[in-house]
């Protein structure tokens, strides 16, 4: 007759010791949080800051959301220099949106990058030639997505904090524009596959391998990516942003990840396939990652984020065979409710970094912990593949 007591107990002493060192590595970040950096917030300009930003805008086939950017940065005010529009030869129309823009707001400039060099990814190589067309004279370079909702006073926002803080690089962290049932329920949980591997934002992260960065909004002196020639050393990364900000962090320069839900918005993808084919490929960081870093994340992430629920379930099913006394088994159990009250404690903190008002079946958001397995088998998937296609580049 099979001991189903003694095969349950040994193999959770085993999760046990699995799962313990990564919910005490997990812990030691979150409870970093109360003291982070204030968010961001939108600010009136002053007359030391004119004329001192180059906002660059890498884009190809972004007809369909780039508007919101366009007249977003046209309400920013003086401190913003030039508005160049990287356009990798669309063929949907984007060029001629910018060319209605630059007839109303004389700071937009549309320029075609160059044919792809080898060992170079389209987004970093665009930014790369808006940064080199980009005016000497700004002290600032501001790195923006297509995909991106800004708020008036962003920029002097994020220009004042900069300067106040003495970074010399930050990026924002945004709110997140949700409208379809299965986003709701699949965007969140991917999402705290960073939260649960890094820092939270508003942290000074002292290790350069940790820095967090996000380059839809991406602050950058000028000087100090003419020190480190641009963005050559993230040439062949997909996650151009991390690698790039770890270099200059690396390089002895101050850099911060910020809350930004308060000024920046964004709509990324359209849908839960959307959003789990074209984010999920990139959230695993591996370009910008030692293997070594990349497997111990996967640990954390499997340890802390994806076994609770399917612990809790496993159960629930056998429960029949469990004694009451405190075995491993009810240990385990213990430990994994625990983080499941963690995870929900976590979703209420990000709340305010999504914006459901125009969503479908927004509700589902809540019940997003139950899509955390799938999250972490995403981020597996990535991790052991490489891209192939992005934005309509094929890549050898």
């Amino acid at each position: 007759m099979i001991d189903w007591f003694s095969i349950i107990s040994a193999f959770s002493l085993f999760v046990l010791l699995i799962q313990i060192p990564a919910v005490a590595i997990l812990l030691s970040r979150l409870l970093k949080g109360p003291l982070r950096h204030p968010p961001v917030t939108a600010q009136n300009p002053t007359p030391d800051i004119l004329g001192s930003v180059s906002v660059v805008i890498p884009t190809l086939n972004e007809a369909l959301r780039i508007s919101p950017l366009l007249s977003g940065l046209s309400r920013q005010s003086y401190e913003v220099r030039e508005i160049i529009v990287v356009d990798s030869n669309s063929q949907d129309g984007t060029p001629d949106l910018v060319k209605v823009a630059q007839k109303q707001d004389p700071r937009f400039r549309l320029i075609t990058d160059d044919p792809l060099p080898p060992n170079w990814v389209g987004r970093p190589w665009a930014l790369h030639n808006g940064f080199l067309s980009s005016c000497e004279a700004s002290e600032w370079f501001l790195g923006m997505d297509a995909d991106t909702q800004p708020s008036p006073g962003l920029v002097t926002g994020l220009v004042k904090t900069a300067i106040t803080g003495g970074y010399d690089l930050i990026s924002l962290s945004p709110q997140f524009i949700l409208k379809y049932p299965g986003e709701c329920w699949l965007q969140p949980a991917l999402l705290m596959t960073l939260l649960y591997r890094f820092d939270p934002a508003g942290i000074n992260t002292q290790q350069a391998e940790r820095v967090m960065a996000n380059g839809q909004c991406f602050l950058c002196r000028r000087s100090v990516l003419a020190t480190v020639s641009g963005y050559t050393s993230a040439r062949s990364s997909f996650c151009d942003d991390v690698t790039l900000a770890r270099h200059i962090a690396a390089s002895g320069f101050k850099v911060g990840f910020l809350d930004g839900s308060k000024v920046l918005k964004v709509r990324m993808y359209e849908g839960a396939i959307e959003t789990w084919k074209e984010w999920g490929r990139s959230l695993d960081l591996k370009d910008a990652s030692s293997r070594t870093q990349l497997w111990a994340d996967l640990w954390v992430l499997t340890s802390t984020q994806a076994l609770p629920v399917l612990i809790i379930l496993s159960y629930l099913f056998f429960s029949p065979h469990l004694s009451l006394s405190p075995t491993p088994p009810l240990l385990l159990l213990g430990l994994n409710l625990f983080l499941l009250i963690v995870r929900f404690g976590m979703l209420l903190a990000i709340a305010p970094c999504y914006d459901r008002t125009q969503s479908m079946g927004g509700w589902l958001f809540w019940l997003s912990p139950l899509a955390d397995p799938l999250a972490v088998v995403r981020i597996f998937l990535s991790a052991i593949s490489t891209p192939r296609q992005w934005r309509g580049r094929n890549y050898n």
